[in-house]
């Protein structure tokens, strides 16, 4: 007997996943002929905050066992709708709703979702197919270039590599106040390396000016931070880094300002009156004062970084504006913005940012910070609406790098393929072909301590600070780490390395994620590692926007030492199969495996005989003809 409903079979859902305003998508579920309903099934539709729709469902079709009922739905209005299917037989009422990943289930389980996005959304081309590249702007490259005019109140280190401050003064503050002297300069040397990698984005960490060694409390956002260079010196990176093909896009921290800053000014630093210092300032407005001046709101109750009014019309001119910083930004050089805490902006503030990025250059990107699925995604009471297509173009993608680490951790392959499914299935389509897939970032442990060393949830700073991996937890890790990196690689969406992972760097949460980068001490196997997946992931045209789909570890083969999906394109597939396990894995009997494909031949590995070899933590890929 056929499933009930299946959202990945296109004889259910003529359309797999979200789908686009004014699309007609046509549903069809299948019941048992010893199954007699009294009226015809209903599709039952609807929205959060409007009423069900009820759409007639009709025999389409009379199959072996079962007849077929189908019923079509213009998505008309850009949301995320909820669906099920109901019909009686005597007079007792029955669902079909969603009980795994993606098959309905009787008379149990969850509602499916449907997302319907802008007829007119389109994301930047310039991302697909590419890698990106995460720098922390003050620990990538120091170019050794002098240090003029050091702002009061910064310790600039000359011990390259050393431990991050962390310990917090008498009065229990975190001053993150000492810094290695990274660089424009320092970035723009490396290149040639970065070229090498295969990268052709770049995303920085703030750069804007700032008295934290993190730069997210921005103190002028006009204003590149005298440490890195001059906002001169930012453009010469960005069109010495298209000289490469390599674009550059900027870390926007628009939910707060820091204390310490031109319009806060608490500190006294700046000559122009400051929010802090008078209710006359210009800026006074831009902040809510609880107790002026001591008490406002702020950023997680963090006192120096006080939250804004994003919505403020002065505010959102001076960002948003023809003379905002955005433009400003742009007129540099930038590519584009990820935004911080992208779910504490509030849908206006999103839609005047977007509106004036895209009218600059329609291919610039926006970027949200996102931990969850982004579709769904409710702050502060409010249904978010992301990836509708009027606010962001990708989110990063933590979705995936939970599935990844908690695979290779030992999770069961079915709750791998769920996670990366739901997330394909749930965002537009041009959104998946720019999400940011990584597997660690600077607010995260690094994945090779993740993979190889002890968990430290729970664990102090002190516990963190000089805590490395054994040489046996790092030999386990790396290995980990190159079966993440494939499957990061060749997963829907542009992969992105957080600076020196892929030199075998170390690190802890924050702020021991954010150490030096190794030069002179790399792991060149590593580098080596990443510049051929670079070049494996370039050979292959369906990286730039084909779907996925697995096609072992769902019901084919029960092998839970390999993950294997395929990369759907036009003219071939390629299919991918991952090994987690420190074992050589051969599968064979493939062409029956795969009995939906033909002209099934070797890509990158070993495939003879009709049988694949993957080696411990490697990957292997074939490329084959789907038809049916």
């Amino acid at each position: 007997m056929k499933p009930f409903y299946d959202t990945w079979d296109l004889s259910y859902k003529s359309i797999f996943g979200a789908v686009r305003q004014y699309e007609t998508c046509r549903f069809t579920i299948r019941l048992p002929k010893d199954m007699r309903p009294d009226y015809p099934p209903v599709l039952v539709l609807f929205r959060t905050g409007f009423k069900e729709r009820f759409i007639t469902m009709n025999v389409t079709e009379e199959e072996e066992d079962c007849f077929a009922y189908s019923a079509e739905y213009e998505a008309r209005y850009t949301d995320v709708h909820y669906y099920y299917f109901s019909f009686t037989e005597d007079g007792n009422r029955h669902y079909i709703k969603k009980v795994n990943i993606h098959e309905g289930g009787f008379d149990e389980g969850e509602m499916f979702q449907l997302t319907v996005y802008n007829s007119t959304y389109s994301t930047p081309d310039f991302l697909k197919g590419g890698v990106m590249y995460q720098i922390f702007p003050d620990r990538f490259c120091n170019s050794g270039k002098p240090k003029e005019n050091i702002p009061e109140g910064r310790v600039l280190r000359d011990d390259w590599g050393g431990t991050p401050f962390y310990k917090p003064d008498e009065n229990g503050h975190v001053w993150n106040n000492d810094y290695f002297g990274g660089d424009f300069e320092g970035i723009k040397s490396k290149l040639p390396y970065l070229k090498g990698l295969g990268v052709t984005c770049i995303y920085l960490n703030p750069i804007f000016e700032a008295h934290e060694n993190h730069r997210y409390n921005t103190a002028n956002y006009m204003n590149a931070d005298p440490l890195l260079g001059t906002n001169e010196e930012f453009a010469e990176l960005c069109k010495a880094a298209e000289s490469y093909g390599i674009c550059i896009i900027l870390d926007g921290v628009f939910s707060h300002t820091g204390a310490d800053s031109v319009y806060f000014n608490k500190y006294g630093r700046y000559p122009e009156l400051g929010a802090y210092q008078s209710k006359e300032s210009k800026y006074y407005d831009w902040y809510s004062f609880i107790d002026f001046p001591d008490s406002y709101e702020a950023w997680w109750g963090i006192d120096t970084l006080p939250n804004v009014f994003e919505n403020n019309e002065d505010y959102t001119e001076y960002i948003c504006g023809d003379e905002g910083v955005l433009r400003y930004w742009l007129d540099q050089g930038a590519a584009g913005y990820r935004l911080d805490v992208a779910d504490e902006l509030p849908d206006k503030f999103l839609a005047n940012l977007r509106k004036c990025v895209k009218e600059y250059d329609k291919n610039k990107l926006i970027i949200g910070e996102v931990w969850e699925d982004a579709t769904n995604k409710e702050s502060y009471g409010i249904k978010r609406r992301y990836l509708l297509g009027d606010q962001l173009d990708s989110v990063m993608n933590y979705p995936f790098r939970e599935a990844i680490m908690n695979f290779l951790k030992g999770g069961k392959p079915s709750e791998f393929i769920k996670s990366i499914m739901t997330i394909v299935e749930h965002y537009p389509k041009p959104t998946v072909d720019v999400l940011m897939n990584f597997v660690s970032t600077h607010d995260i442990e690094r994945a090779i301590n993740r993979l190889g060393g002890d968990d430290c949830t729970g664990k102090s700073k002190d516990w963190m600070a000089e805590r490395y991996l054994s040489p046996e937890q790092y030999e386990h890790g790396k290995e980990l780490l190159k079966a993440a990196m494939a499957l990061q690689f060749f997963l829907p969406g542009v992969p992105s390395i957080y600076y020196g992972d892929e030199a075998g760097l170390q690190g802890y949460k924050d702020p021991f994620n954010r150490r030096c980068y190794p030069w002179g001490n790399e792991d060149t196997d590593l580098i080596e590692y990443v510049s051929e997946l670079s070049r494996v992931r370039k050979s292959i045209p369906n990286m730039r926007d084909g779907r996925i789909y697995f096609v072992i570890n769902e019901k084919e083969v029960q092998d839970s030492r390999l993950i294997g999906f395929t990369r759907q394109g036009q003219k071939q597939d390629h299919i991918i199969f991952v090994n987690r396990s420190g074992d050589t894995v051969q599968l064979g009997n493939i062409s029956e495996i795969l009995s939906r494909f033909t002209d099934i031949q070797p890509f990158y590995g070993e495939f003879i005989d009709d049988t694949i070899t993957v080696k411990p933590y490697g990957y292997t890929i074939i490329k084959a003809k789907f038809v049916k």
